[in-house]
């Protein structure tokens, strides 16, 4: 899927710069993206779910709607090849960048990373200090220090998203 985004953005999108192509790129290959797309195609009924899983609410789980749509995009490919799998994004993922459905979506590691380089001798690091819940509910906690000192402290589903809310809180305060 990656490679499909790739060409799509280069190839109709070649006024922006590179940055904001591969900023544009994560946003619609990143998980929330793919869990829009597993939603808007209902893939959600197709799953086959364990009991246990079925009764915590494991088929509205964002993880496994994201990897179910990925999964998808993988099956497709090896079954019926990448020009299959270009026609499938073509109507239905496409159309979601065109209209702009991704113009807001921002990868805050990323936006951090840039805004620190602009000051020499800054090193950005990220941390996951604490876990909690089971396996299928687990709630991630993570810190992001800049030069040893927290900067910002986020909380979240996954890894990356407690991350990237650390990263987002850790712009919002850096004096403008």
């Amino acid at each position: 899927m990656e490679l499909g985004v790739s060409q799509y953005l280069y190839r109709e999108y070649n006024e922006l710069e590179e940055g904001d192509l591969t900023k544009l790129r994560a946003s619609i290959v990143c998980e929330p993206a793919l869990v829009k797309f597993a939603e808007s195609l209902d893939f959600s009924k197709y799953v086959l779910l364990g009991k246990g899983e079925e009764m915590t609410g494991g088929r509205d789980r964002p993880a496994l709607l994201a990897d179910v749509f990925e999964a998808f995009i993988g099956a497709l490919y090896l079954d019926q090849g990448y020009e299959k799998v270009i026609f499938f994004l073509n109507k239905y993922v496409y159309p979601q960048i065109t209209t702009g459905a991704f113009s807001h979506t921002m990868d805050y590691k990323s936006q951090l990373q840039e805004t620190v380089q602009q000051h020499k001798n800054k090193l950005v690091e990220y941390a996951i200090i604490d876990e909690k819940g089971p396996a299928h509910d687990r709630e991630f906690f993570s810190v992001v220090t800049i030069n040893g000192k927290t900067a910002g402290k986020g909380i979240g589903r996954t890894k990356k998203e407690a991350e990237q809310r650390a990263a987002k809180q850790a712009l919002d305060a850096l004096p403008n």
